[in-house]
């Protein structure tokens, strides 16, 4: 477990839904990947991701999913592709990254409480 933290360190950490609108391989990642591009309203817009979950998903079954992800880090030069957002999973027990997600349906962009 980490290190206990304050409520204000919990709200610095921006945490949204969005749908994902497109997903595709990204060879050229060290690790597989895909790239997803992922819609988080009109308040933030489409982002794009980076993201180590081949394992358990294929772009297709990706498309319209609504996934979780933190908005406010700055973005991150992987290869050729600059991601925006870090979206978020679980691993499982083989280490492989289970999305986390919501278990309803919420609006684009609806924040983490």
């Amino acid at each position: 477990m980490s290190a206990t933290i304050a409520w204000d360190d919990f709200e610095k950490v921006d945490i949204r839904t969005g749908t994902i609108v497109a997903a595709e391989p990204f060879p050229e990642a060290r690790k597989p990947a895909f790239k997803l591009r992922i819609d988080f309203g009109p308040e933030i817009g489409e982002k794009k991701s980076s993201a180590q979950i081949t394992v358990h998903y294929t772009p297709e079954a990706l498309v319209g999913r609504q996934v979780m992800a933190v908005v406010n880090f700055p973005p991150r030069q992987i290869g050729p592709f600059m991601s925006e957002v870090l979206t978020l999973g679980f691993a499982d027990g083989n280490g492989d990254i289970v999305l986390a997600a919501v278990d309803k349906t919420v609006p684009n962009g609806a924040r983490l409480m």
